[in-house]
């Protein structure tokens, strides 16, 4: 791995899994990555609800965000760091991309508190050490990180998966990309911005233009931004071909400015 190359971490959420090629055409682009170490980092909320429909729990959200019982928790761990992260690495590794499937909680590279929020078993992460990811991007290999993560006590505990993808770039002082199923965040007026501030942000979400996921997505990436002092990409999965364009500085998607940039 160069050492003046910064990782690339990029977030996916489930709903690529729904839509037939996507995921195909996203690995392909990361396989074209040369020299680029790639973390990918996934949700899954899309099959989440499925299989805690099929189990008879009804979902739960607040702002966006996942309410998660502990009677859940094995549903949602089994959906998140067992189906769709093996999906995502078996989908990677057809594609030579040597693909390794880890939680949170591996190598004990993230540590958990539950979260502050009132959202029962969902954790809120803080980075703890990075070598099992150094070694493994050393190795060439593609980690591929579901949002499940534990507590000090051993807990599992659920994540939200854009802030599991912001531990892992504040741990790797990685590159961050959020790819959701749309262009990026839309104004009043229905059109995509190039960039958002964050006083911009608190206005649109207060006059509910950003709402439900959204909210939780700027909010992450804000976070990210002004930890890492830069700013953060928010763009879409259903475009992958235009991700080298995107770290090359062209203008795709939306870039959240970090508050020391504003």
């Amino acid at each position: 791995m160069s050492k003046q190359t910064k990782p690339l971490v990029i977030k996916i959420g489930g709903a690529i899994l729904e839509k037939a090629d996507a995921l195909t055409a996203l690995l392909k682009v990361i396989a074209e990555l040369k020299n680029q170490p790639v973390v990918l980092v996934h949700g899954g909320g899309c099959v989440v609800d499925d299989m805690l429909c099929q189990a008879g729990f009804a979902t739960e959200k607040k702002n966006g965000l996942r309410v998660t019982s502990a009677e859940q928790m094995p549903i949602i761990s089994g959906a998140l760091a067992g189906h769709v992260n093996k999906v995502i690495v078996a989908q990677a590794n057809s594609l030579h991309l040597n693909a390794v499937g880890l939680s949170l909680a591996d190598g004990n590279m993230v540590k958990c508190v539950i979260s502050p929020l009132d959202l029962g078993a969902v954790g809120e992460p803080k980075a703890s050490q990075s070598k099992l990811l150094d070694n493994l991007l050393k190795g060439e290999f593609l980690p591929v990180v579901s949002s499940i993560g534990a507590l000090e006590s051993g807990e599992l505990v659920n994540v939200n998966a854009d802030d599991a993808a912001v531990v892992i770039c504040q741990l790797l002082n990685a590159e961050l990309l959020l790819l959701t199923d749309v262009n990026g965040v839309m104004d009043g007026s229905g059109n995509y911005l190039s960039d958002l501030t964050e006083q911009d942000a608190k206005l649109l979400i207060q006059s509910g233009i950003i709402h439900g996921g959204m909210t939780a997505k700027v909010n992450a990436a804000f976070h990210a931004a002004n930890q890492l002092r830069r700013s953060i990409a928010v763009a879409s999965w259903q475009a992958p071909e235009q991700i080298p364009s995107l770290l090359s500085g062209a203008n795709v998607g939306t870039r959240i400015i970090p508050e020391l940039a504003a």
